[in-house]
């Protein structure tokens, strides 16, 4: 049996997580072994984010303050929050990627940037590209067209200048 002090580290350790959290998922690990428990913990931490388990009441507390009461109805059975304080599509990816594998395991709900979002939400998130691929792409979108404006432009100032070149060379075939 925890303290009041322990469950209210707990409380603040949770609403510190839905509070820096760019992307994290419940899920309801229940079935898991060992084995496979410490497999996701391994690909999670190689991810970048976390995974802990909490207490339904205390995240259901925690999402209250934060305006998540849409998680309030998915607390139910074991549930464990796969989060990241960096990528929001890192811990949507690394825990679908597991769940493909071991159906076991059940998503709930996600949270991204702020907003409670569906399981098929999720799915969706986990489906993108990473960041660096989307604003690689995004830059080369916009430099598309910067590159069709110096290529016009270059044509066109090498038709001004073979122009004035055969003026040029009219010129001196006149005055010669």
């Amino acid at each position: 049996m925890k303290t009041k002090a322990e469950k209210q580290a707990q409380l603040a350790e949770i609403k510190n997580v839905l509070a820096e959290a760019k992307g994290a998922v419940l899920v309801d690990f229940s079935g898991l072994t060992v084995a496979e428990d410490t497999e996701l913990r391994r690909k999670v931490r190689e991810a970048g984010a976390t995974y802990t388990v909490y207490k339904n009441t205390l995240i259901a507390l925690a999402a209250k303050e934060y305006g998540l009461d849409a998680l309030t109805p998915v607390l139910e059975k074991n549930t464990a929050i796969c989060s990241s304080a960096k990528d929001a599509v890192a811990a949507c990816k690394v825990i679908c990627d597991f769940v493909k594998d071991h159906k076991k395991m059940q998503l709930k709900a996600g949270v991204v940037e702020g907003k409670v979002i569906s399981v098929d939400e999720v799915k969706a998130v986990a489906a993108l590209p990473p960041k660096e691929v989307l604003v690689a792409k995004m830059l080369g979108s916009l430099n598309a067209p910067i590159s069709g404006l110096v290529r016009t432009l270059n044509g066109t100032v090498a038709k001004i200048v073979y122009a004035l070149d055969a003026v040029r060379e009219q010129k001196e075939k006149q005055s010669a």
